[in-house]
């Protein structure tokens, strides 16, 4: 009996172990430009405009991932995060987006809720590399020096001066933003 029960125990052990494993290689994998390019929505119209921009090809060499922008860092937030992008998995499946017609049709929403998201974290992805406390001010560009210690003074982040930084800068079209849209990805 005793036997048995530590057979029991060392087989769960084993199976949760396994588990654990599983699901850190999927939530790594999942957080990887090529799992996130890997359908052609992304790779053909935001993952290119990306490749244009500073954040890309820059003289640093330094390029953040796809999930260093979009994937908050801690375990809970990542799975909330993830859990959120499946609506853009959901869409492609159902072929809402399939297209770059349909995905330009979509965009502005789309750039809406990353907004949102962002604004609500303090834009912490951004962050991670650009902190106001480790600002040199004077190596900046005047009137950039000036907008960070404005944005510093009126207690913005990153995101509310910084929409269209890596992707197309849709947030001009936000007078024109057409709300039936808008409602069709908010499930």
């Amino acid at each position: 009996m005793k036997l048995y029960s530590i057979t029991i125990l060392f087989g769960l052990a084993l199976l949760s172990l396994a588990g654990a494993f599983t699901f850190e290689k999927v939530i790594s994998y999942t957080s990887t430009t090529e799992f996130c390019i890997s359908c052609h929505e992304m790779r053909d119209n935001v993952y290119e405009e990306y490749k244009k921009t500073t954040h890309f090809n820059n003289a640093s060499g330094v390029s953040p991932s796809c999930s260093d922008c979009h994937v908050p860092k801690g375990l809970f937030p990542t799975l909330y995060r993830k859990l959120i992008a499946a609506k853009d998995v959901y869409h492609h499946l159902l072929g809402t987006i399939d297209t770059p017609e349909k995905f330009e049709e979509h965009r502005l929403a789309m750039a809406k809720r990353v907004w949102e998201q962002m604004k609500a974290s303090d834009s912490e992805e951004c962050r991670s590399c650009h902190d106001f406390k480790n600002m040199n001010f004077d190596k900046q560009r005047k009137r950039a020096a000036k907008q960070h210690q404005n944005a510093i003074r009126d207690g913005e982040t990153c995101i509310d001066c910084h929409k269209g930084i890596a992707h197309k800068a849709v947030h001009k079209n936000l007078d024109t933003v057409d709300e039936d849209s808008e409602l069709e990805l908010n499930f």
